[in-house]
């Protein structure tokens, strides 16, 4: 354990991250999941890694059940509050990475790239850690530069959700809710590319249903 934690800080990591897992599995069994996506894009289980995706750190909750024990490598912050999410997420079946767009950048993204060449997907919070929300920030499309790869964009609307006053919105989903996720076609490894195409996957994940000349897929 970090000496830099404090007593009541691993007092905190040893009991939350267990007691999260379980929430986590107890609500993630009552939920379903459809998918759907726009002309271009394939839901990434029918796709084999290396891959990278993008998402916005509102809807890590709902990914956590969707895409547990795929060995999924995401990007975690060096925070406190990272080193909770880290440690419950591994509990899941996926690969903190530490550092971030804002601390550790550098370190981050060389881990990353270690992850992607070495044939994982790799997923990013590209919002995360602090914000602002649903605005891309260049870590993930730096990632991409560097592996020469697109990037691709989801996002899980859950139409039944409690959403914290925290600088995300973060959604809980309620149990037995439906959740939506939305793919959208793999953007070139520029930032704004990677922008629009978050907001579409957002568009196609709220309207519930395929819009026309989109696929769904139901899991």
């Amino acid at each position: 354990m970090p000496s830099k934690y404090t007593f009541k800080q691993r007092l905190v990591l040893a009991v939350a991250p267990p007691l999260a897992y379980m929430i986590i599995c107890l609500l993630g069994i009552t939920l379903r999941y459809d998918d759907v996506s726009e002309p271009g894009a394939e839901p990434a289980y029918h796709t084999p890694p290396p891959l990278i995706y993008a998402l916005w750190h509102r809807c890590l909750l709902a990914c956590a059940w969707r895409f547990r024990n795929g060995g999924i490598h995401i990007l975690i912050s060096q925070s406190f509050d990272g080193e909770l999410i880290a440690r419950t997420i591994e509990r899941l079946g996926f690969v903190a990475v530490r550092g971030s767009s804002s601390r550790d950048g550098v370190v981050g993204l060389r881990n990353l790239q270690r992850a992607y060449l070495a044939g994982n997907y790799c997923a990013v919070t590209t919002d995360g850690p602090r914000g602002p929300s649903q605005v891309a920030k260049p870590g993930v499309t730096q990632l991409a530069q560097i592996v020469n790869a697109p990037v691709g964009a989801i996002y899980l609307h859950p139409h039944r959700a409690w959403m914290l006053r925290s600088w995300d919105r973060f959604l809980i989903p309620k149990p037995f809710s439906r959740v939506t996720v939305g793919w959208s076609a793999p953007a070139p490894a520029e930032r704004e590319a990677v922008q629009a195409a978050l907001d579409r996957a957002v568009r196609i994940a709220e309207s519930g249903s395929p819009q026309p000349q989109v696929s769904a897929h139901t899991r």
